[in-house]
């Protein structure tokens, strides 16, 4: 993969439901989330999906292009810049920004991101994979 190299975009909707069962897996029940009576008081109007499971995406992108590599030596760094409410689709989206050879690995620098349709990004970020050719990327 060189730089300028986009990698395959992933678009889902966001459902209470889905916030729901992110709150049941991740153990976190901050009512922002899971309490539309109490949301519709805050300042957002209603329930807002959690930070991280939005950004999840950006893992399951990165597994499409570098496969276990990326579960092995992925890291992000990630910026949250607006909400992502109940019943928006959100599509995530990256490009190979950068590549270095270090002995016999490679490293991959990557510009990450999460927007709505009309193209507001809601996340941005960067990511880091180290890959070893010797074992080859595996594909998921």
């Amino acid at each position: 993969m060189e730089p300028g190299t986009g990698l395959r975009e992933i678009t889902k909707l966001v459902t209470q439901n889905r916030i729901e069962q992110y709150a049941a897996a991740s153990g976190d029940f901050n009512p922002i989330h899971v309490d539309e009576g109490y949301a519709a008081t805050t300042q957002f109007g209603g329930t807002i999906a959690h930070g991280m499971m939005v950004a999840a995406t950006i893992s399951e992108v990165m597994t499409y292009a570098f496969g276990m590599d990326w579960y092995k030596s992925g890291k992000l760094k990630l910026r949250f810049k607006a909400p992502v409410r109940p019943g928006e689709t959100v599509t995530t989206f990256g490009e190979v920004m950068g590549k270095k050879t270090v002995g016999d690995t490679e490293v991959f620098r990557c510009a990450v991101g999460v927007r709505r349709p009309n193209g507001e990004t809601v996340i941005t970020g960067e990511a880091i994979v180290v890959t070893d050719p010797k074992q080859g990327a595996l594909e998921v």
